[in-house]
Order: C-alpha cells, then structure tokens, then sequence
C-alpha cells in the first residue's frame, strides 16, 4: 500500500445475502484501534453473471480499494476474473479475499487459514480421526484444505453434488484421506467430528444440514455459519453436551488475515472480537 494510504483504507464485501455480515464493524474497529480510518462497503449483488463481476471488480481496481472480501455465491466465479492468486487461494479453488496491488488483482483464501487457526484455538489440537464435512463449495473447499493440514485426519465430505464433492477429493488427492460420502449417516459413522461447510441454517433458513439425530455427546461440532450464532445445528449438539464451535471463530480469525493482507498490519483480536459480538448481541436484544 502506497505510504499516503498507510492510515486509511477502503474495503467491501461483495456477496449475497450479506446485509447480516459483521464484517464492516470489525474491520473498521480494527482500523480505529490502530489510529487509521477505514470505511467497509458492503456491495450486495444478486444474481451477478461474469460480465457483473467483472464490473465490479474493475471498480475495485481503479476506484481506490486495498481491496474486497469475497463470499456466497461468488468465491468461485471470481476465480478467472482475477490477474493472480496466492498459493493457498490456489489450492483450496476459492477465494474470499482480493487485493489490489499495483493496480493488480490478487486472490487469496483466508477462510482455509482462519478455520485452522480457529479449530486449534477453540478444541486445542485437533483429535485424528474421521472428520464428516458437509459441503464442498467455496467454504467447504477452504475447510478441507484446512483439515488436510491436520495429521491423522480422514475428510469424509457430504455434498448434494457428488460431482463436486468428487472434484474436490481428487484436488486434495495425496494431500490428504479424504473419501466422498453417499450421507450424512454414512460420514458420521465413527467419526471424531463434523463440520458444516453450507449456508444451511444461516437466517432466515431454520434447517440442519445433517439429521439431528446421528449427533452424539462425543462429536465436536464446528459451524461456519454465525447469522445466527447457535444454528439448529450447534443448539442441538449443544444440548447433548457436544463440543461445539460457532461461526464466531472462524469469522474473526479469516478477518484478521484479510486485515493483515488489506493493510500491512496486525489487527487486534480484541478489537474485532468486540465488535463482533456487539453486532450478534444487538441482533438478540
């Protein structure tokens, strides 16, 4: 970022639905608490083809942007419409961060580094053993990237696409055990924990991306969902006394990466934590 820009930033979200998104709050807390001013534009774009995206992409790049997140349905499309991606953007096929530099558009994948992170930080190391992902989109791609960094873990992915779920367990083929899964009840059969890569449940849906009832006490659970933040989903395993992860975890830590990759700095955690559970405790009251 240019020296004048240093103490000032332009971010987004493009998206849709993402009116619920924390995301301008805890990006601009970060910035405050750090001296600078940042303004976060959510740009709500429905139905956007190629020809759209471009568009707004452009404006990214010659409109003054350190840059954008990027969320459903767009962490895909996005891919060809950009001048290059990190390797880690790479190998998960989605992107959820863009940065421009030098006029350039650059993807990258926070999602996949922030769930890591979040998982450790919230169940310590991850426990080997299966694992049922259920979803194999934008998030569900950076999720198994995430877990195929965890020893001793099989990915048992679940999508209602079993041609997607099957491209991305050949794109991890020797990176990591992962295997498709004809189910829910299939996946979940012995397995350690279970990970919920879809919008399933997300507000205004009410539905649970598995059944209920093949949840256990012994199953940690983990949401990337956090609108809202006790999905059907992690209120029922949290009933059983499940471990459970919501989407707060991993909202925070994929922001502090893209944070660090809009402006050069380290944001708070703090900061962005706070701000984030203003925007949930508002929603509640």
């Amino acid at each position: 970022m240019a020296k004048s820009q240093q103490n000032r930033a332009l971010l987004g979200l493009i998206g849709a639905p993402i009116k619920h998104s924390a995301s301008p709050a805890m990006h601009e807390a970060a910035a405050e608490a750090l001296g600078m001013r940042a303004h976060y534009q959510l740009i709500e774009i429905a139905g956007a083809d190629a020809g759209l995206l471009r568009s707004l992409l452009d404006g990214v790049r010659h409109l003054g942007f350190a840059g954008v997140n990027v969320t459903f349905p767009y962490k895909e499309a996005v891919l060809p419409l950009l001048d290059d991606l990190s390797p880690g953007a790479r190998a998960v096929g989605a992107v959820n961060t863009v940065v421009v530099e030098g006029g350039r558009l650059i993807g990258h994948n926070t999602d996949a580094s922030g769930f890591g992170r979040a998982l450790v930080q919230t169940f310590g190391p991850a426990p080997a053993g299966p694992v049922a992902l259920i979803g194999a989109g934008g998030v569900g791609k950076a999720i198994a990237v995430a877990l195929s960094d965890v020893p001793g873990t099989e990915i048992r992915l679940v999508d209602t696409d079993p041609a997607k779920a099957r491209a991305l367990a050949a794109s991890l083929d020797g990176r990591a055990e992962i295997r498709v899964c004809a189910g829910a009840e299939e996946a979940l059969a012995g397995a350690r924990g279970l990970v919920n890569g879809t919008p399933i449940g997300m507000l205004p849906n009410r539905d649970a991306p598995v059944p209920l009832h093949l949840l256990r006490p012994d199953l940690w659970v983990a949401d990337a969902v956090y609108s809202p933040l006790w999905t059907p989903l992690l209120a029922a395993a949290r009933a059983l006394g499940a471990p459970t992860m919501t989407g707060r975890a991993l909202a925070i830590h994929q922001a502090l990466d893209a944070f660090r990759l809009f402006t050069g700095r380290e944001a708070p955690q703090a900061a962005m934590e706070r701000a984030f559970d203003a925007i949930i405790a508002a929603r509640a009251a």
